[in-house]
């Protein structure tokens, strides 16, 4: 049996955590691979990491096809979709890929009316139009269960953030908040706050949103109601970082004990 990996595919996928991956291996080792690997054609689309195992070990699997798509973009937003239902999935992650299915229905979109107009036949022409693509953030952020202020901060990432700071992100070094303002820095400032760790990161977010601050016009009214407002938003905001950094230390501290235990 020919199995091909397509690498985009696999890209929409978070790498397994070095836990993970071997409570995986655990599994498939004692009880074998229940679950069948989902193949398009001989494309892999879902199942990667239990495939990567299996033939590391040589561990019999199953296979069924999902012959549902005309092409490889239905493919991406079945696996798209997919991931963004786990529960397991991280507000990051679910952002970036809602992101992506935008990008993909958008795009598909633009092109049909180019590929089609030709060749449609007048009765089509009564049909119901097929609902409108992804066009507000409010749309993706609801698709990826998260704000559209996050929605925004993971835009902001994606143009300006290193490849360090993207692995920070994800593996839940610092919060999608803080490295929105880590990634105004320039790149050399980015890395070297990543190679300094959480304090590092955390302090580097700091000293941005003080500079953001110091730099806004004074206020004329002292007692505008709604400057007290974004005031109190943004010492939310705060709060909510000072959260973020504390679950995530306490995610890698759970981490580190399962693994003194195992």
């Amino acid at each position: 049996m020919n199995i091909t990996i397509n690498e985009e595919l696999r890209s929409f996928i978070d790498p397994l955590t070095a836990n993970e991956h071997a409570a995986l291996e655990r599994s498939l080792l004692a009880e074998g691979c229940r679950d069948a690997l989902v193949l398009w054609g001989e494309v892999l689309i879902d199942g990667h990491n239990r495939y990567a195992i299996c033939q590391r070990h040589n561990i019999p699997f199953k296979t069924v096809q999902n012959p549902n798509f005309s092409s490889i973009e239905d493919v991406m937003l079945w696996v798209i979709d997919n991931h963004l239902a786990r529960r397991s999935v991280s507000d990051f992650q679910r952002g970036v890929l809602a992101l992506r299915k935008k990008d993909i229905v958008s795009a598909r979109v633009a092109q049909r009316p180019a590929e089609g107009d030709a060749a449609v036949e007048p009765s089509s022409a009564a049909k119901a139009p097929e609902p409108p693509p992804w066009n507000t953030r409010e749309d993706v952020a609801k698709a990826a269960r998260v704000s559209s202020n996050t929605i925004s901060q993971i835009e902001r990432i994606q143009k300006a953030a290193t490849p360090e700071l993207v692995e920070a992100v994800r593996s839940g070094t610092i919060s999608i908040n803080a490295a929105a303002n880590v990634a105004s820095l320039p790149q050399e400032a980015q890395i070297a706050a990543v190679a300094g760790g959480r304090k590092e990161l955390q302090q580097a977010a700091r000293q941005v949103r003080e500079q953001k601050a110091a730099s806004r016009p004074p206020k004329e009214n002292a007692d505008d109601p709604e400057a007290e407002l974004r005031q109190a938003r943004a010492q939310v905001a705060m709060l909510r970082e000072a959260v973020d950094a504390l679950s995530a230390e306490n995610a890698t501290l759970k981490e580190q004990l399962a693994a003194l235990g195992g």
